[in-house]
C-alpha cells in the first residue's frame, strides 16, 4: 500500500494504521476526544479543544502536534483575527486492521476501550431524552446486535460492504451536510464470540 498524505486522501477513504507508532500515538483520551471533535469537518481552536477535553491549552498543543506528526489532524485556513489557527480532522478515515507485536496490543486495546466507551456514553445520553426528540429522529434510530454464524471470508465481506455503505456520508462536513442532518454515530462491532 501506497503511503498518501492526508491532504491526497478522499474524504470517503479510509487509512488503514499499521505502524505500530500511529497507533500508539491515538491511545491517549484527550487525542481520541479531539478526533471526535473535528470529525464531520468541524474546525477548531486548540484552546476549544483543550476544553472538550479538560486539559490546559498547552497540553493540547503538544497532543495536536502529535496528531499532526501522524497524519491525524492538520491547520486550517485562520480566520477573524488570525491570531489563533484552527485544526480540523485530515480527510478520510482511519481504522485498525491487524496488527501484530507485542507493542501495539495495549495501545489497540486502549483505543477500542475508549472508542466503545464514547458509544456507550452516546447510547446512553441518547436514550435518555430519546422522547423528547422529532418522530423521523426515533424511527431512524437504532441498537440492534445479532450473534450469526459466519465464515472469516463473510464476515469480511460484511465489513466491506458496511463500509461502502458509511463511506457515501463520509464526505459531507458541517459546512456541507444537508440542512436536517446530525452528527450520527455509526458503530460497528463484528468479532468472533465463540472460545477457539
Amino acid at each position: 500500500m501506497t503511503k498518501r498524505s492526508p491532504a491526497s486522501r478522499r474524504p470517503d477513504e479510509s487509512r488503514v494504521l499499521t505502524d505500530p507508532r500511529a497507533i500508539r500515538a491515538l491511545a491517549h483520551p484527550a487525542r481520541l476526544t479531539v478526533l471526535d471533535l473535528l470529525a464531520g469537518g468541524r474546525e477548531l481552536t486548540a484552546t476549544a479543544c483543550a476544553e472538550a477535553a479538560d486539559i490546559s491549552p498547552s497540553a493540547m498543543s503538544y497532543h495536536l502536534r502529535a496528531l499532526e506528526k501522524w497524519g491525524f489532524v492538520e491547520r486550517a485556513d485562520s480566520s477573524g483575527d488570525g491570531r489563533e489557527r484552527p485544526w480540523r480532522a485530515a480527510p478520510g478515515g482511519w481504522r485498525i486492521e491487524s496488527v501484530d507485536g507485542p507493542e501495539v496490543g495495549p495501545a489497540v486495546n486502549a483505543i477500542v476501550g475508549m472508542a466503545l466507551d464514547r458509544a456507550g456514553a452516546d447510547l446512553r445520553r441518547w436514550f435518555a431524552h430519546e422522547r423528547d426528540a422529532p418522530r423521523a429522529w426515533r424511527d431512524a434510530a437504532e441498537v440492534d446486535t445479532t450473534v450469526v454464524w459466519m465464515t472469516a471470508d463473510e464476515a469480511t465481506d460484511l465489513a466491506e460492504r458496511y463500509r461502502a455503505l458509511v463511506d457515501q456520508y463520509r464526505d459531507r462536513t458541517a459546512q456541507t451536510r444537508p440542512a436536517q442532518a446530525r452528527r450520527v454515530r455509526a458503530v460497528r462491532v463484528l468479532v468472533p464470540v465463540d472460545d477457539r
